[in-house]
């Protein structure tokens, strides 16, 4: 049956898990694991405008991506999270703690219009943030809108920010916020009592469908490139929107390409985890070209890598050692690491020769002296 890439949506304020059914079906139908659940509040069934409210959301984005893990066919190193207004606040907070998670859609997401908020999680930093971002606004909102009550100014912007992850920015031009949810499409009583008021310029209900319809048509395709590595579906996100057959006056479409990845333990932890420990050293020379004098901390990636092997992660402990001894070369104690890693391995030459390599930068170093006596000797049992 073979695994697929999850993508987990994140409904608007309160809202049901179904508010995007056709959106999470047409995904579904193009080979994607999609999981949803209802948008509630810590305390009660609705959710609070607040940190609070946001981050319980967050929190049960990755209680979701825990749950898709016990499927059977889901690919967990694929997960995006899609999030509808509300949900596209709390899919940022979400990736900034969840490694797992390797691109974000957002529909009309409040990330842009509460960055206040982000500002106060103080641990979500969209300067740092590494993942690729597909980003729909609704048409025609004013600067002056924007002050009124959403702390818009109050805070850096969140879009003007993510300069080290991918950003494809689409306008769609005559939608408005509600048509953002294939629900609210659905619900006559909605534009009966509101569409004149909020409709943007002249576009009406039918263009609303057509809207939608390219809305869903990008994501799948952003998907297919960023979790499924298609490189058509890549130049498709590239491409003007009437290359790809979008009418004229629906939309426009900005691909702004990450500066590469920021210069911290933190983004490259989360580097690893988007490319696997085995780049350890491709990542760290990309940041290396960007400052030559930048390093990571040593004892930092020691006990990281020491971390790793208590929880049975040998392999990717191992490859942060193979860093350690790259980047400081003449520690005695990056060394006698690695050393220790293969000989958990079981890899006993190799063992043996950087226990060696480390007794040459410190003769005094009594840990690789009983090491080696042990492996010379046969005390050491290895696999």
């Amino acid at each position: 049956m073979g695994r697929f890439p999850v993508v987990i949506y994140a409904p608007s304020f309160s809202a049901s898990s179904f508010e995007n059914a056709d959106l999470c079906e047409y995904l579904a139908s193009h080979g994607y694991v999609v999981i949803a659940a209802p948008d509630m509040g810590a305390t009660t069934r609705y959710m609070t405008m607040n940190l609070e409210g946001a981050n319980t959301q967050a929190r049960d984005i990755s209680f979701l991506i825990g749950y898709a893990q016990t499927l059977p066919n889901t690919e967990m190193s694929e997960v995006a999270v899609a999030g509808f207004s509300w949900g596209g606040l709390s899919n940022v907070m979400a990736a900034a703690r969840d490694k797992r998670i390797a691109a974000l859609v957002s529909l009309d997401g409040s990330a842009r219009y509460f960055p206040k908020l982000v500002k106060e999680t103080e641990d979500v930093h969209p300067e740092e943030m590494i993942l690729p971002w597909l980003f729909f606004t609704q048409g025609n909102i004013p600067l002056e809108g924007l002050k009124v009550g959403l702390g818009a100014c109050d805070a850096p912007n969140v879009l003007d920010a993510w300069t080290h992850g991918d950003l494809v920015t689409l306008e769609m031009l005559g939608m408005t916020h509600q048509e953002f949810s294939s629900m609210m499409q659905r619900n006559e009583e909605i534009w009966k009592s509101g569409f004149p008021e909020a409709k943007k310029a002249d576009y009406e209900r039918e263009d609303g469908y057509i809207s939608y319809s390219w809305v869903a048509r990008y994501t799948l395709q952003f998907l297919n490139a960023y979790l499924k590595h298609d490189a058509a579906a890549m130049e498709y996100l590239k491409r003007q929107p009437a290359e790809n057959g979008v009418p004229k006056h629906f939309m426009s479409v900005d691909f702004r390409a990450s500066k590469g990845t920021p210069l911290s333990l933190e983004a490259f932890r989360a580097a690893l985890g988007r490319k696997g420990f085995d780049h350890a050293s491709e990542i760290y020379a990309e940041m290396h070209k960007q400052k030559a004098d930048f390093k990571l901390d040593e004892m930092e990636v020691n006990l990281w890598g020491y971390a790793l092997m208590d929880e049975n992660h040998l392999p990717e402990a191992t490859e942060l050692f193979k860093l350690s001894v790259q980047m400081y070369s003449e520690s005695f104690n990056v060394y006698d690491s690695l050393g220790e890693a293969y000989m958990k391995a079981g890899q006993k030459e190799l063992a043996i020769e950087y226990y060696k390599k480390s007794l040459e930068k410190n003769p005094t170093n009594l840990n690789a002296i009983a090491m080696l006596k042990k492996l010379e000797s046969g005390q050491v049992t290895t696999k």
